[in-house]
């Protein structure tokens, strides 16, 4: 365990993500992107498009990670977080703005490609193999790489024990939240540089959710920038050191998740008052 890298929660252990990023830097509250956030680790900057010949759905919004950080987009239905987050894994065509990895401009580069950058992204829906293993699922994540991937597997168990258990069952006999744990431990397979999650919670029930976001602070600490598009606005801005409401595409409010969640504005109009 290296000790050049610690956050503010004190950890310092990168086992699981490669090496690279930086120390997280402030976000400055506002709709529009600060200098901080244009030097992000992961940034879609300035981003408008939509789906292939589709009006925009995004307008000049911005969304921004560094290492060790919590990033969560929130917002009313349909306000275009997983188009943000999809945007930024290139699902999407980004009109207008750019999408920078660690410094790069990927904003041409096809998913696949993000990947082997080291994006990891788990959508919302179909994000396992469900007649496989939970073991199998785990290897199948692993797939972009030539190395000796029983250590990242190793440290995927012991992040979720329950995996372990279970991991002669095929992944489509497991809970919700299990099945959540296996798409999150097969993105971490792949060592990204970056995880996305698209709305990690849905679907589970309170005790899960609890318990996934408690993982979700555990793979931060490791120092893996974390991008979360969540439904549970409230509870997701409690564990956000970085915070975006989304409202039609574009930026209403950014700052810390204990910023917006002091905001008597945000908590009225998306939090229930």
């Amino acid at each position: 365990m290296s000790d050049a890298y610690q956050d503010d929660r004190g950890n310092k252990d990168r086992s699981i993500t490669r090496p690279g990023g930086g120390s997280a830097r402030p976000v400055a509250k506002g709709g529009h992107a600060s200098p901080a956030e244009a030097s992000a680790f992961l940034v879609g900057e300035a981003m408008t498009g939509g789906y292939g010949k589709g009006p925009d759905i995004l307008h000049d919004c911005t969304i921004a990670v560094d290492p060790g950080e919590i990033a969560v987009i929130v917002g009313p239905n349909g306000a275009g977080k997983s188009t943000a987050m999809k945007a930024m894994f290139g699902m999407l065509d980004v009109r207008q703005g750019r999408v920078l990895l660690d410094g790069e401009d990927i904003t041409a580069l096809t998913p696949q490609d993000r990947v082997v950058r080291g994006m990891g992204f788990v959508p919302q829906t179909q994000n396992i193999f469900t007649t496989m293993t939970v073991e199998e699922n785990l290897e199948m994540g692993a797939f972009i790489r030539r190395d000796d991937f029983r250590n990242t597997m190793a440290q995927v168990y012991d992040l979720f024990p329950i995996l372990k258990d279970k991991r002669n069952q095929a992944a489509g006999e497991l809970s919700g939240g299990q099945r959540q744990q296996v798409a999150v431990g097969r993105a971490l397979m792949t060592q990204p540089k970056v995880l996305m999650l698209d709305e990690p919670t849905a679907g589970v029930s309170p005790i899960v959710m609890d318990e996934l976001f408690d993982r979700i602070i555990e793979v931060a600490r490791t120092g893996i920038p974390i991008l979360m598009v969540e439904q549970n606005a409230r509870q997701a801005l409690e564990i956000a050191d970085k915070a975006y409401v989304l409202v039609q595409g574009a930026n209403a409010h950014t700052g810390t998740g204990k910023e917006l969640l002091a905001d008597a504005e945000v908590r009225r109009s998306f939090l229930g008052g």
